[in-house]
């Protein structure tokens, strides 16, 4: 069997896009990496920015040249002079954020964890198709190039069948930081696990059973999730996540006629590498990056489809995302974890 070319990139230079007026609902630090790399690399606006403390929300104006600077979550969402308003509040207000942006006409685009739970993503799905806005969840490295081209091989056939998934990730924190916070949803399966699982059921779709081992924190969150899943036809996943220390963050996805490695970290900008059975092997490039360097590909993405009258991404359905978090709703129940708020 002749061994296939590997595909390029179909995603196209961010500053192409059209020019949206973006709203910063909860200015914190994924909201300062989200405004950086916009900036830099596209044509997408920072109009104003919005939180529950004015003085933060006039901070964050001033460090980045931002026009407008409201005192309340509320305030933003009403402000006649932006198109969009992207949502990077902690996990628990996703939901109730998002809501007050889509009942006063506003698209969304919503940092991962689109909700705490199905349910909530189920209910924002509802909300914005009654209010004919378009909803996505900012899961950026599915917007990335890379990810273009593992979807490319993937619906080729390239692989064969797929197997078996294998997927990490982990990373050391700060005890101050709100991971270990209970009552922020904090442990490592929303901040971090969502890639893994994202991943998984994006690849596999939905698990027909699940084996789930947790570990507790000292702090009262869980420190530690390992789930093996089976799905339809026979295939199977692993992940881990934990917030014990970093981890490679690698990934794998194995066929039956080849095997596909992502360099880790997975998520982020980065190569990988096609592995066939005779030896022969197929690298893709592109440099190793971080926040700045990718999370303007979404903002391009979610521009390109609002200007097409789209109301949802084809990078990352809400089907997609509501699958993902059923599948972490699974892993949760067996472990006896709940988050406040729900």
């Amino acid at each position: 069997m002749a061994v296939p070319v590997m595909p390029a990139s179909r995603v196209p230079d961010s500053k192409g896009a059209p020019s949206l007026r973006w709203g910063i609902m909860g200015p914190g630090w994924i909201a300062e990496r989200f405004t950086e790399s916009v900036q830099a690399h596209s044509r997408q606006v920072i109009a104003a920015v919005g939180s529950r403390s004015v003085a933060r929300s006039k901070e964050f104006a001033g460090k980045f040249g931002v026009p407008a600077a409201y005192g309340s979550y509320e305030e933003l969402a009403a402000a006649p002079d932006i198109d969009i308003v992207y949502v990077a509040t902690p996990h628990n207000f996703h939901h109730s954020a998002a809501l007050l942006a889509l009942e006063a006409g506003k698209h969304v685009l919503i940092e991962k964890p689109i909700g705490l739970n199905a349910d909530q993503v189920r209910d924002i799905a509802a909300r914005a198709g009654s209010a004919g806005v378009f909803a996505a969840e900012a899961l950026w490295s599915f917007f990335l190039p890379k990810f273009d081209v593992i979807r490319q091989i993937l619906e080729a056939g390239t692989l064969g069948t797929v197997t078996t998934v294998l997927a990490e990730y982990g990373e050391y924190f700060d005890r101050s930081h709100r991971i270990f916070d209970p009552a922020l949803a904090g442990g490592p399966l929303l901040d971090l696990g969502t890639y893994p699982l994202a991943l998984i059921t994006e690849i596999l779709g939905s698990p027909e059973q699940m084996h789930v081992i947790g570990q507790q924190h000292e702090s009262g969150v869980n420190a530690q999730v390992s789930a093996i899943m089976h799905f339809p036809g026979g295939s199977q996943a692993v992940m881990n996540t934990q917030l014990h220390n970093f981890t490679p963050t690698a990934a794998t996805i194995v066929g039956s006629q080849a095997t596909l490695t992502m360099d880790g970290p997975f998520n982020m900008p980065g190569g990988f590498e096609l592995r066939f059975p005779d030896g022969t092997r197929r690298r893709y490039s592109e440099p190793a990056g971080g926040h700045f360097e990718g999370l303007h590909f979404e903002a391009a993405a979610v521009a390109r489809c609002i200007a097409a009258g789209q109301a949802e991404s084809p990078q990352r359905p809400l089907a997609a995302s509501i699958r993902t978090m059923e599948a972490a709703d699974q892993i949760r129940r067996r472990l006896g974890i709940s988050f406040p708020g729900e």
